[in-house]
């Protein structure tokens, strides 16, 4: 009888199904997030020779979306499941990338394109793969969000080479399609493998015996939610620092361009190596800064690495051509900092109010760090635009990230939640 007991336990730690939700995952997250928005700022300075549109003009699609798209976090996502979110967003994010290609030089067209996008942004995106983490995971939390995380950077990178061949070879319409295509890759794995909740199938986080003790807490109310200082000092060093991201991410060609790159292969094959180095270097940020979030304080965890962005974006400031190795350092250090950066948001959400309330925090956190994330980078076009060079942009950006670490820095070690208190 007790080796029956024990051959049953060794068999059921054996197909602890979680892993393979990590291994979906990965390639699902990777294919909603990592190719299309790492890659769409490729073709920015096409679309500026080909429909005469100033910088300003095509950075301002994100935040206008953005703007107007806030409602989808917190009316879609406690509606629906993660698989079905995935399913959505993917699709939405396809028929926005098919537009994007037939474009003609209407930007009321783009603006309604890039709409259709963040919907499917927001629905695919971040949230439904932090909840499928979330749900199967406990003990090892932070270290199966960093593996998961591991697909944006492995697949924005892989992306980058796509687009670019695509784009080099049948021009840039074929790009724009040929990343609209890959959208619908993440139906089989969203369909055939992935499930919301272990209790779906019989099983526990972490292919435990019987549930750990955050399930059983009732999720906080939204006013009890919104009374904890916690809770607006993440919102607000979140922002931050994802808007500092979202500004380098989006202005990152055009600085190089300014900074002596100037020739357009060049400029291209700059490009793509910081943009692949960047999203390769994201997955040691992800994996390693996962693994720690395990060991050490989350909130310590993501102060260092908020710093380290805000250090990141000083060496960018000193790009130049003629020093191509300050490329490198600049993309290593920023791909770490921002491999980091978005996972360690749910683990410390979490934390902070509980697993039954992450997906009403990041219902709020999501949307609005959306909006920083495509805000910061309008005004930084603003800046541009007026200040004639990218330093006073810069200045602003590394301002941003700092106040981000301060932020999470002044966050309390963790707000105990108790079942009286979610009613």
């Amino acid at each position: 009888m007790g080796n029956d007991l024990q051959t049953g336990t060794k068999l059921k730690t054996r197909v602890f199904y979680g892993w393979r939700i990590v291994a979906a995952a990965v390639l699902t997250f990777g294919i909603a997030v990592g190719v299309p928005y790492y890659n769409l700022p490729f073709f920015y300075d096409y679309f500026q020779s080909s429909f005469h549109w100033s910088v300003e003009e095509i950075t301002f699609g994100f935040p206008l979306a953005a703007l107007l798209t806030v409602w989808a976090g917190p009316l879609l996502i406690p509606r629906l499941s993660p698989r079905w979110l995935i399913l959505a967003g993917t699709g939405v994010s396809a028929l926005a990338f098919f537009g994007f290609s037939t474009m003609r030089g209407s930007l009321a067209i783009y603006f309604l394109l890039y709409l259709l996008y963040t919907i499917g942004y927001i629905c695919s995106g971040p949230i439904p793969h932090q909840l499928l983490v979330s749900y199967w995971f406990q003990r090892k939390r932070g270290r199966a969000m960093g593996i998961v995380y591991v697909g944006v950077g492995l697949l924005a990178g892989l992306g980058s080479f796509f687009v670019r061949y695509l784009t080099e070879h049948l021009g840039f319409r074929a790009g724009l399609a040929g990343i609209g295509f890959l959208m619908l890759g993440a139906w089989p794995l969203a369909i055939f493998v992935l499930k919301d909740k272990p209790d779906e199938i019989g099983a526990y986080p972490d292919g435990a015996d019987d549930p750990p003790p955050d399930v059983r807490i009732a999720p906080l109310a939204w006013r009890e939610l919104f009374r904890r200082r916690g809770f607006w000092l993440l919102l607000l060093g979140s922002i931050c620092s994802i808007g500092a991201i979202g500004s380098v991410n989006i202005h990152m060609k055009f600085v190089f361009r300014e900074s002596g790159f100037a020739n357009q292969k060049l400029l291209n094959a700059t490009w793509t190596a910081a943009a692949v180095l960047i999203s390769w270097t994201s997955i040691a940020g992800r994996l390693g800064i996962g693994y720690l979030a395990d060991l050490r304080s989350k909130k310590g965890v993501m102060t260092a690495t908020y710093f380290a962005m805000a250090g990141a974006i000083l060496v960018l400031s000193l790009v130049n051509a003629s020093h191509r190795g300050s490329v490198y350092t600049f993309a290593v250090l920023f791909g770490f900092a921002m491999g980091a950066d978005y996972m360690l948001i749910p683990l410390v959400a979490a934390e902070q109010f509980g697993i039954n309330t992450l997906s009403r925090a990041m219902a709020i956190i999501l949307p609005l760090n959306t909006i920083g994330q495509t805000w910061f980078p309008e005004f930084v076009s603003y800046l541009r635009q007026h200040t004639g060079s990218y330093r006073a942009p810069l200045a602003f950006i590394f301002i941003a990230a700092l106040a981000g670490a301060i932020a999470v820095a002044c966050l309390p070690r963790q707000e105990h939640v108790t079942a009286d208190a979610t009613r």
